[in-house]
C-alpha cells in the first residue's frame, strides 16, 4: 500500500485541518511496567512455566499481517498525533 508522506488532516491541538508529516513508527514490545498493564502482568505470572498451563500454547502462524503504526507531526504546532489504531497492511510504503 502506498500512503503520501504529507496529509492535511484534523490537529486535535490547533482544532483545524493541518498540513502534516506522517511517519512510520517500529512496533515495540508492550511495557509490563504501565500501570494499565496489570492485567498483562498476571497474565505473564499465569503462564509462566509448565508451558503456559492454564490457556493453550498459540498453534498456527498467526496472522498474515503486522499492523501499521503511523504517527502525524503537524507543521503548525509541531505536536504528534496518533490516528486510530492503524490498519494491517502487507506492503506498506510512504511515498
Amino acid at each position: 500500500m502506498k500512503y503520501p508522506r504529507e496529509v492535511r488532516i484534523y490537529c486535535k491541538y490547533c482544532k483545524k485541518h493541518t498540513s502534516q508529516k506522517v511517519k512510520q513508527e517500529k512496533k515495540r514490545a508492550r511495557s509490563s511496567a504501565h500501570p494499565e498493564s496489570s492485567s498483562q502482568r498476571r497474565f505473564q505470572r499465569k503462564t509462566k512455566g509448565y508451558g503456559g498451563f492454564p490457556r493453550p500454547q498459540p498453534s498456527g502462524e498467526g496472522k498474515p499481517s503486522k499492523k501499521v503504526d503511523l504517527r502525524f507531526k503537524c507543521s503548525v504546532c509541531n505536536k504528534v498525533n496518533v490516528k486510530g489504531k492503524g490498519f494491517r497492511a502487507k506492503k506498506f510504503e510512504l511515498v
